[in-house]
This record gives C-alpha cells, structure tokens and sequence, in this order.
C-alpha cells in the first residue's frame, strides 16, 4: 500500500475514535444518566489530566525502548477494552475512574501518531511541512464521520457511541502493527547526562526564551479548545428550551451543526503549508487567535433561528482557529527539536495544550460560569459567557505579538532547518 495512504488511513481511524463520542457524551450523560453537572465536569476532565503526563511518558518510552508504532497500537487496544467498559459503569465516581483509564491510553496516541507520520515521510524523502497536512486531514475527516455515524443512527444519548468508538480503536490497535517502523534514536549509549537518561530531554527547550514563550501560548490556545468542546454541543441543546427554536435543525441535530468546524478544519489544514511557509509560524498563531476571538463572538449572538448564520460562520472560522495553533504548532516543534527527541517533543507540545491548558480551560471556566453566568434556576447566560471568552483569546493575540521574537526562516519551513538552530 503507498506510504500515504497507510498513513491516511491511520489518522482516519484515530480520529474516529474520539469523534465517535467526544462531542455527544454530554448528551448521553444529562439525558441517559441524568447525573450532576459537577460531575460532568470531572469526567471531562479526564483529558486534560491525562494529557498532563501521559505524552510525554509514552513519548520518552518511543524515544528509549519501543518502537513508537507498536507502543501506538498497544495502546489502542487497552483504549477498545476501556470504552467497552464504559456502558456498563453506574455510577459516576467510577464512570470517572473508567475515563481517566481510557484517556491515559488514548491521548498519548495523538502525539504517537504524529511521530509515526513525520519519522515515516522524512524516511520516505517527503517533505512533512507539504506533504503531512494532506495526511492529516483525513483525521478530520474521520472526526466527521463518526460525528454524523452517532447523529443519523440516533447514537447521541445512547452507549452505541461507545460501542462505534471502541469497534474503530480496536481495528486502529491491530492496524496499527502494520505501519512503517518508528525505532527510538535515544538507546542506551554510554556517556549520557542524567538528563537524558530520564528521558527529560524534551523539557530542556524550555531553555530557548521564544520555545517557551511558543509553548506557555500554545498552553493558553489549548484552554480555549476545551472551551469549546465543553460547551458548544450543550449550547445548542440549551436552545430547545425556547419554542421558536425547539424545532429547528440546530437544536435537531446539533452534533451535526458543530461538525462543519470540522469540515472547515479539512480545508484550512491544506491551507498550512501556504501560511507557514510564506509568513511563518508567528503570523499563523495570531490569525488563530483572532480567529478563536471570532469563534466565540459570533456564538454570543448567533441562535438556531435568524441567527444561525453566525452559528454556522462561527463553526467555519474555527477550522483556522484550531488548525492554525494545533497542526501548525506539532510541525514547528518537529522543525525545533532533535530527531532523537522528536516524540518526546510532540509529548511535550500534548502535555501544555491538552494537558495544561484543557484543565486550566475546563477548572477556570467552570468556576466562571457557575459563579457569575449561571442563573438561580440553573439557566446560563450564554451571550455573557462567550463574550469573556472572545476577550479572553483577544487578550493573547495583543501579548503574543510583543513576546513572541521568532524570525521567520522559509528554508527552515521547508525542512532545511540548519543544525542547532532553535529559532532564535
């Protein structure tokens, strides 16, 4: 099979898998379950918390002593077998258990994934900055695909979805041992410092002012992610409280609303490489900031009727938003780290935006909301809401342009990235 296409296949399927039921889980938690929403909030957090340690742990084990496909295909398999526990778990302390189980298998798989991909085409002769956003869009694809499986087949409020998620992950786990070898470059040569013997090496980027301050950013960026996966189902689903939206296709269908940012996503990822290249990565991440600034202030005053058209335009804008600081943000860490660290350094970009700033997203905003957006009788004040978080991503784009002092080097977009350069 072309190396491409293997490589399609796999970001395919990992993306099925959390689309299966990451956006929905809401919807079969508060209607199927009707437990609390406080403990909502701790089940999805589960993500964030996992995602603090888990990338850069599977990421050193890559980087050492397994090859970076098997370790990815294992944890794929331990991933079907959790998410086949879940329907059968009545209660949420322990729902919360089975989760946290399910995303410490699952969300080094991102980073893994992204290492096998960028090992496999630089082994090939390819150029990832080019050729892996072509790739990678099949994951979106794939996202979408199990977001309009669950919604047609009336999986949303139902176990199905875990059941579809767990089908893909264990065929993505089996799959997974096909893939191109991705052997570990660290080893166990001699005269090592202790820093590299703890497997740590990717931490010492934090050496180079603009990485960090790339990274802390990229940490912020990753909060408003979470943000948005969080609430923007369960905004739509507010709505069938009113009769003249109850109706509508947005309140219908919501899960199917929110998948064109995924459709949008599909587009602005083979956008990247015309960006990256010709205005480089500090550019990209404004745009992606104002664009979340756009996303979540045409939330605050879209609504399923006359206003659906901001609802739908906010859900296109969020394919720059998220593709322009996440794809382009995995491929400037590639091109700013060693070959020896490369999964270690995707870990580490994973650990800051899906495990830092998911759980600063998710404990900040719950906090807000219950405290200054939600009503005695339980109802939110949405306008309110996405407004502070409009604010919140403009106040980034203000700060990052003065503190982020990256040069833009086209020759080091292409892949040419001169030995010891870290962007300085």
């Amino acid at each position: 099979m072309n190396l491409k296409l293997r490589l399609v296949v796999m970001n395919f399927l990992q993306f099925f898998v959390w689309g299966a039921w990451l956006l929905t889980i809401g919807a079969y938690w508060f209607q199927n379950k009707h437990w609390s929403a406080s403990a909502f909030g701790a089940i999805f957090s589960t993500m964030g918390i996992a995602a603090l340690f888990m990338p850069a742990i599977a990421g050193i084990v890559a980087d050492k002593w397994v090859n970076a496909e098997r370790l990815y295909g294992l944890l794929h398999l331990a991933g079907a077998a959790t998410l086949l526990i879940v329907p059968l778990v009545d209660s949420p302390s322990v729902l919360f258990w089975v989760m946290l189980l399910n995303m410490v298998f699952y969300m080094p798989t991102i980073a893994l994934a992204i290492a096998v991909s960028f090992n496999a085409l630089k082994h090939a002769g390819l150029d990832v900055v080019r050729d892996y956003p072509p790739i990678r869009v099949w994951g979106t694809i794939g996202f979408i695909v199990a977001l309009w499986t669950v919604s047609l087949l009336h999986l949303e409020t139902s176990a199905g979805q875990f059941h579809v998620a767990a089908a893909a992950a264990l065929l993505l786990g089996l799959y997974a041992f096909t893939l191109p070898p991705c052997a570990p470059k660290l080893g166990r040569a001699a005269g090592r410092s202790l820093v590299d013997a703890l497997g740590l090496t990717a931490f010492t980027l934090f050496r180079n002012r603009n990485i960090a301050v790339f990274l802390v950013f990229a940490m912020l960026l990753g909060a408003a992610l979470q943000l948005t996966n969080a609430y923007g189902d369960t905004f739509l689903h507010d709505f069938a409280r009113f009769d003249a939206y109850r109706d509508t296709l947005a309140v219908r269908y919501p899960a199917i609303i929110m998948s064109i940012s995924q459709i949008s996503e599909t587009l602005f990822i083979l956008t990247i490489p015309f960006f990256l290249g010709r205005y480089g990565i500090k550019a990209v991440m404004v745009m992606s900031m104002l664009a979340w600034f756009l996303r979540f202030g045409l939330f605050a005053y879209g609504d399923p009727g006359n206003g659906l058209w901001m609802i739908v335009l906010s859900c296109i804008v969020y394919g720059m938003a998220f593709d322009f600081f996440n794809i382009s943000g995995s491929l400037f860490m590639e091109l700013q780290s060693d070959a020896k660290i490369r999964a270690s350094a995707q870990g580490l970009f994973m650990v800051m935006t899906n495990g830092v700033g998911a759980v600063l997203g998710s404990a900040v905003s719950g906090l807000l909301i219950e405290h200054w957006f939600t009503g005695p009788d339980g109802s939110m004040d949405w306008r309110g809401i996405w407004l502070t978080f409009a604010l919140y991503a403009l106040a980034m784009a203000v700060l990052f342009v003065p503190l982020f002092k990256h040069r833009h080097d086209p020759a080091t977009m292409r892949g040419l990235r001169p030995e010891g350069d870290l962007g300085a």
